[in-house]
């Protein structure tokens, strides 16, 4: 059994610990409310172009814009992985991550090349860990993102579709649905689905064939464009992908700081169990010790009266 100095030596280390998760606690619940507004501030832009781009869109052919065109033969997909660039956030990091790697595995399977851009520098130690060298790499940036970054990622993504090196553009991150939970999506970005963007404009949860009946019976306005459609939508669709891209980033950001708030929140609770035992265990200890040293007087009395 341990002793009372050991014991008291551990009830200190973990309460010292505890106040560092408390604290730790309390900053990312501040940063949490500091990455929502954002995300509020940046959602009627995303939502204006995306009605934009669906006005666009539905007047032109998919033929008529690489971006939309849909490659029946994929060869090489560009996988852009959101992640933090520090850890203690639970699961936050680990499930975008292992899902990019299953992305990864499967697709080789198949036959098909996956490159990598990698975003926060647990998702770069984790990629070069095994061997695989990410073409873009972001530090530094995950709890605040930029528009530049998002940019970069947007640029690269769309002249490698273009030049065909690339077949699809998939997006993996962590959606902050709430303060309290993180759902991983993952979203093809490149080619533009049309029919998504018009079924998310009309704030709808109908599929694509669905969307495309509903847009079938509705009765559009008659408008006019100058340039055509087709060059309206040339310039369009860049700057579509790199809100998109941007708002994900944001969205990403957010999530993070929720995730470790939840985390550390448990490792204080935890803590606290941790010292509510230990402190059990320290005063059994020292009630024994007590009753030891009172038998010893007792019975020291005893013999001397005998």
């Amino acid at each position: 059994m341990p002793n009372l100095h050991d014991i008291d030596k551990r009830i200190k280390s973990i309460s010292s610990t505890k106040q560092i998760t408390r604290t730790m606690e309390m900053v990312a619940g501040a940063k949490v409310k500091h990455a929502t507004e954002r995300i509020y501030a940046a959602t009627p832009y995303s939502e204006s172009m995306t009605e934009m781009l669906q006005g666009v869109a539905e007047r032109v052919q998919a033929s008529e814009n690489p971006l939309l065109e849909k490659r029946e033969n994929v060869k090489r997909i560009l996988a852009v992985a959101v992640v933090s660039d520090r850890g203690l956030a639970g699961g936050f990091n680990s499930n975008v991550l292992r899902s990019v790697e299953k992305t990864i595995r499967a697709k080789k399977a198949q036959g098909v090349e996956v490159e990598v851009i990698a975003c926060g520098k647990k998702a770069i130690g984790f990629f070069k860990y095994r061997k695989i060298n990410p073409v873009l790499e972001f530090a530094d940036l995950s709890a605040d993102p930029t528009f530049e970054e998002a940019k970069q990622i947007a640029d690269y993504a769309v002249k490698a579709y273009e030049e065909g090196s690339v077949d699809e553009v998939v997006l993996v991150y962590n959606h902050a649905k709430n303060a309290a939970e993180q759902v991983l999506r993952e979203e093809i970005i490149l080619p533009v689905d049309t029919q998504a963007v018009m079924a998310a404009a009309a704030g709808s949860s109908l599929d694509a064939a669905d969307a495309a009946d509903q847009s079938a019976d509705t009765v559009s306005a008659s408008l006019e464009f100058e340039p055509e459609p087709a060059d309206v939508l040339q310039r369009l669709l860049p700057a579509y992908l790199r809100t998109s891209i941007y708002h994900a980033l944001i969205d990403s950001a957010a999530g993070e700081q929720a995730a470790r708030r939840t985390a550390m929140h448990s490792a204080t609770e935890n803590a606290n169990e941790i010292v509510e035992t230990l402190s059990r265990l320290y005063n059994r200890v020292r009630q024994g010790a007590i009753t030891t040293e009172i038998n010893e007087i007792v019975g020291g009395a005893a013999a001397l009266e005998d």
